[in-house]
This record gives C-alpha cells, structure tokens and sequence, in this order.
C-alpha cells in the first residue's frame, strides 16, 4: 500500500513523463515519440524528499508525491 508523503496536486501534461528526481523535487520531461527527441528535465515543484532505500517513490494519480514498499520477488536461490 501507498502511502502520501507530500500533497502537491500537480496537473499533468500529456506527453510529459513526471518523476522524482535525485534531490527529492518533481520534475518533467517531454517524452520521445518517433523520430521527435525527448526533452530536458525541469523542475515542476520542490519539495526535498529524504529518499529511504527499499522504497519507490512516485507521483500518484492524485498529483502528489507518494511511496511504497519495493516487492522483492523472483526464486529462491537454490544453496548447495
């Protein structure tokens, strides 16, 4: 389960990919599409997220920052 870390209320734009970037803010990216190029990153909003590891971090439907627990899944390893 998710839960809301910041509420920001960020209106998307289509064809822009949003994300979390390496000091916590939300950013955007225009994305590639064919032969068009993406674009660079710019800062929509700060908001200075301490990350914690084992978790994903992500912009939810809503437009706010949220996380969740990472799933670890796959086998096993088999020990010999």
């Amino acid at each position: 389960m998710a839960e809301k870390l910041v509420k920001l209320g960020i209106k998307r734009q289509k064809g822009y990919l949003y994300f979390i970037d390496k000091q916590g803010d939300v950013s955007c990216a225009k994305m590639a599409r064919g032969k068009e190029k993406g674009g660079k990153p710019k800062k929509v909003e700060k908001c200075g997220i301490k990350r914690k590891e084992g978790y994903l971090y992500f912009l939810d439907k809503q437009g706010d920052v949220s996380c969740a627990k990472m799933q670890r899944g796959g086998k096993k390893k088999k020990r010999k």
